[in-house]
């Protein structure tokens, strides 16, 4: 009877801690029109929004209406549903890139009934970005592949708990990324790989073993790549390989020097490998 009773006050216990878990701090609520026709289209218009404790939108497809809330000390509506457009929907403020419609699934073609002219201004001012605008957008990129950097040398020296703190300090870069200033290219590429350089970073910073911690690091450099590819940094960096990592598939990371120091092998085969690409 007595673990029944302790079970039944568990259970309120775990559903209060849940729901506060997803809380959005100084939560507002704003109310737009997004287009769009099926289920689909609300999977994809609700990954490209939401962001755990800080977006959460609700598209409703029968009245194209969303509901979002969000924190308004890290984001604002019009940096949401820049993402939204960018994954393919028209909205209240933002028309989707044609090659974004373009590549949507047949079912989610909605009819494209906003007036450029209408909408055609906002999109202009609010992407255009000054000299200094693009001076933030590349401090804050290059804050984030000074700590991408930090983890790789510390896999390269196979330390597992620097590689723990260092999987730390990226994932908080990560989160201090202003969106509101990213081109569309930017933009569109951040919002690709966010989730998934979030996610790898929590693992390393969790795992005590250093060839899941190399994994890991394997996937999150095939998105860094692509980061840097549209983050204009000032200084080259090295994109390199080692083709025996991987059950000899081959693995690629980032360097700030041309000379190899492998990631995947540390001082076992410490300059196997080469460079196959710089990026400046």
């Amino acid at each position: 009877m007595k673990s029944i009773l302790n079970l039944i006050i568990a259970i309120p216990t775990l559903l209060i801690s849940t729901s506060c878990d997803g809380q959005i701090k100084n939560a507002k609520t704003v109310t737009v029109k997004i287009d769009g026709n099926c289920e689909m289209c609300e999977k994809t218009i609700e990954s490209a929004a939401n962001q755990k404790k800080v977006v959460s939108l609700d598209w409703n497809k029968d009245t194209k209406q969303a509901t979002i809330s969000y924190d308004d000390s890290k984001t604002n509506p019009d940096e949401i549903l820049k993402r939204v457009a960018l994954a393919g929907y028209d909205n209240e403020k933002f028309l989707a890139p044609d090659e974004a419609y373009a590549g949507l699934p047949g079912c989610c073609k909605y009819d494209r009934n906003r007036k450029k002219s209408e909408i055609e201004k906002t999109v202009i001012a609010t992407t255009a970005t000054t000299a200094v605008e693009q001076s933030v957008v590349a401090n804050q990129f290059k804050a984030v592949f000074d700590s991408y950097f930090e983890l790789k040398n510390a896999l390269v020296k196979t330390d597992s708990k620097t590689a723990n703190v260092k999987a730390v300090d990226l994932s908080s870069q990560l989160n201090k990324v202003d969106m509101s200033k990213l081109d569309n290219s930017q933009h569109e590429v951040w919002m690709k790989v966010y989730n998934d350089l979030i996610a790898e970073s929590e693992v390393i910073s969790k795992s005590k073993n250093i060839e899941d911690q190399r994994t890991q690091f394997m996937n999150m450099s095939e998105s860094m790549y692509k980061l840097l590819k549209v983050a204009k940094l000032e200084a080259p960096v090295y994109y390199q390989h080692c083709p025996m990592y991987n059950d000899g598939k081959g693995a690629n990371w980032l360097s700030m020097e041309n000379a190899v120091k492998n990631p995947y092998y540390g001082s076992q085969m410490l300059s196997c490998g080469k460079t196959i690409e710089t990026i400046k």
